[in-house]
């Protein structure tokens, strides 16, 4: 493609970059990501991406913006308290970069609409705060062959990890949902705002490594933050020949066991 002489200025650091150059540009302008929630997690994915010129990006949540979101939620603002938050985004992503498409989702992903969701997205970012739609989310992005760019935050700790076609997935850590109630979350637990940002940020790096081809991916691994401690852990984590999803001798063929989920954004 020819780049107008607005967005030669626009993504000038990324064009001087030798790994991502005019072409790895125009692969971002071409390219679609579905966020999921547009949260504590999904705000800093969603600009990151629209500034980086992902041409086309999905969001999917059935929420409105809440006064106590706006402690982390930085898409949002006080006068849109009450607006959808799909809404919200749309409108700051407008502002950010014309270049860049937002598709408002305003759907709660369930077993029944999961995958024609997903399907149309190159890449999937699951910024949600529950285990219900962190399992469904992977096990609707391993059978649909998407890769899995997935984050968590809880209190002052965060984590990180993709899941490739071919690669572990989440049910390789984890194996089934935790009882209900036996994790804390958020709402329950706290978190500090800005960590929604550090992991946030780090995560919407991945998803542009992985568009852009570039670096080594976070497939086959779990990056573990603590901000009170300033640390970050790197953990291996292998396939597991057992896993019911990517194991050996698969046993998940469908969503079809999968209930309702809950809100979708931290």
């Amino acid at each position: 493609m020819d780049f107008t002489e607005e967005q030669i200025h626009r993504y000038a650091r990324h064009i001087i970059l030798p790994e991502v150059g005019g072409i790895g540009q125009e692969k971002l302008l071409g390219s679609s990501v579905l966020v999921i929630g547009a949260g504590g997690l999904g705000s800093p994915v969603i600009l990151y991406l629209a500034a980086a010129g992902v041409g086309t990006i999905g969001v999917v949540d059935d929420d409105d913006v809440e006064l106590s979101n706006l402690q982390r939620q930085i898409i949002h603002a006080t006068s849109r308290v009450g607006s959808a938050k799909v809404d919200s985004a749309a409108r700051i992503v407008a502002d950010v970069n014309p270049d860049v498409r937002l598709v408002p989702i305003r759907a709660r992903l369930d077993k029944d609409n999961a995958r024609a969701i997903i399907r149309d997205f190159q890449v999937v970012a699951d910024g949600s705060d529950n285990f219900p739609t962190r399992f469904l989310v992977n096990d609707a992005c391993r059978l649909e062959g998407k890769t899995l760019v997935s984050a968590a935050i809880l209190r002052f700790d965060g984590q990180l990890a993709t899941y490739k076609p071919g690669g572990p997935c989440y049910r390789c850590i984890y194996r089934e949902p935790p009882p209900e109630g036996h994790i804390p979350t958020c709402s329950s637990a706290g978190v500090l705002g800005a960590i929604a940002g550090t992991m946030g940020a780090m995560q919407a790096t991945e998803v542009l490594k992985e568009l852009l081809g570039i670096g080594e991916s976070l497939s086959g691994k779990l990056v573990i933050y603590d901000a009170l401690s300033v640390t970050f852990r790197t953990v291996r984590v292998p396939r597991d020949p057992g896993c019911p999803l990517c194991g050996d001798h698969p046993t998940i063929a469908d969503l079809s066991a999968h209930g309702s989920t809950a809100n979708v954004c931290g």
